[in-house]
Order: structure tokens, then C-alpha cells, then sequence
């Protein structure tokens, strides 16, 4: 077989997009839209997901589904990942905490739309694998690893906080860390029943959420 080119990955994006447009539709009630944002779309169409993945799985990469990356965890879904960073409503310019690294897809999207990303992931081997994709692909994405329960205060205050596992409940640390009326995207519940959250810091301090839909994710991995 003859080996991919630019063209084919460029028709694999293409139809990725489209499947998650049918998401979209079909899920338009729960998400309170029924299609991508502009940015995003760019975005999805132009950052080399087969890239951010192991090698193994990159055949795989523009297929509607989690894949596993090593250390029981996954890259999500592509249309659970694009729905996460819409529901973030960015603005270029944006500064953005990502809890969950990763190999770094869902940072290099963020970082296309031109938001400044710091990323946080606990395990190193995922943080040095995406660190060496972001300076091959000249995205601005800042990595530290560690407990990203705790957020980056350094960084703070973030426009918006994207959390990448799923957490009990919203998490104090990062909610300090946002700005007021910035939004934290997170899956919040326990093992069994997961929602994903929208959780908007409003003026007086206090958060308001909002439910979009059921999902399932790994457990948000802290250190002690």
C-alpha cells in the first residue's frame, strides 16, 4: 500500500469534521447549538491529529472514538474533545489552563484558535511527548508537570480552565484561578454517572452550572 500523503489526511480531517457536525445536529438541544464555531472548525481541519497519537494508533486517529495512549488513559473522542473547547467560548488572545495533557491534541487545537495554553500533566512521559510535538508544530503551549488539581497560579487568572478527566465536583484551586465570568469545561460525577459541566464563575465569585450531557471519563489523577 502506498504510504499517506497531505491530501489523504487532509480528506481523513474532513470527514472527522463532518461526523462531528452530525453530533452536533443531533445533539443540538443538549448542547444549545447545532454546529461547531468558526475557529474551531479552522482548527479541527488544520492540527495534524495523527500526530497526537502513538504511532500504532494513527491509521485510527480521524475515527469517531477514544484511543488509548498508554498509562489507562485515552484521547477522546474527537467530537467529545471539540465539543469540551466550544463550550470554553475562546477569543484569540485567550489565556487557557488544560488539566490533562495528554500527547497534546486538545492544547494544539486551543493553540490554533490563538489562545495562550498552560498545560498541566502528572504523567511525565505524556508531558515530554507533547512538549516535543508543540515545538515541532510551533504551537504556544507552555507544559509543567504535576498535580493539575491545583491549577497554575503562576499563570492565573485564566480566561477559561479545561479539565481533561473527571473530577467529583469542580475544583476550588481552579475555580480560584479563573477569571470572573470565565468558564471551566470538566466531566463531573463519580466512576459510574458522569456529566459533562459547564461552569461559568460568575461576578460575585460564586459558580453557576451548567449540564450538557452524560459522558465517561478516567479519573482526574492527583498527587498527594
Amino acid at each position: 500500500m502506498k504510504p499517506l500523503t497531505e491530501q489523504h489526511l487532509s480528506i481523513y480531517r474532513r470527514h472527522m469534521v463532518e461526523i462531528i457536525d452530525m453530533h452536533y445536529d443531533l445533539a443540538s438541544d443538549e448542547i444549545g447549538r447545532d454546529a461547531l464555531s468558526p475557529g474551531l472548525r479552522r482548527a479541527l481541519l488544520h492540527v495534524p491529529r495523527h500526530m497526537f497519537v502513538p504511532e500504532a494508533m494513527m491509521l485510527m486517529s480521524y475515527q469517531d472514538t477514544p484511543l488509548p495512549i498508554g498509562f489507562d488513559k485515552t484521547v477522546s473522542q474527537p467530537f467529545i474533545g471539540a465539543l469540551m473547547v466550544d463550550l470554553l467560548g475562546l477569543q484569540a488572545g485567550d489565556r487557557v489552563l488544560e488539566v490533562g495533557t495528554g500527547l497534546g491534541f486538545q492544547a494544539a487545537v486551543m493553540s490554533e484558535m490563538g489562545a495562550e495554553v498552560f498545560s498541566v500533566e502528572v504523567v511525565e512521559e505524556f508531558a515530554e511527548a507533547a512538549i516535543a510535538r508543540f515545538n515541532a508544530f510551533g504551537y504556544n503551549v507552555e507544559v509543567r508537570v504535576g498535580d493539575g488539581s491545583r491549577g497554575w497560579a503562576e499563570h492565573a487568572p485564566f480566561d477559561a480552565v479545561l479539565v481533561t478527566a473527571a473530577a467529583a465536583e469542580p475544583l476550588p484551586a481552579l475555580l480560584d484561578q479563573l477569571k470572573p465570568e470565565g468558564r471551566m469545561v470538566l466531566p463531573v460525577g463519580s466512576d459510574d454517572v458522569q456529566q459533562l459541566a459547564v461552569v461559568t464563575k460568575q461576578a460575585s465569585g460564586e459558580p453557576a452550572t451548567r449540564d450538557i450531557m452524560p459522558v465517561r471519563f478516567t479519573r482526574l489523577e492527583t498527587v498527594s
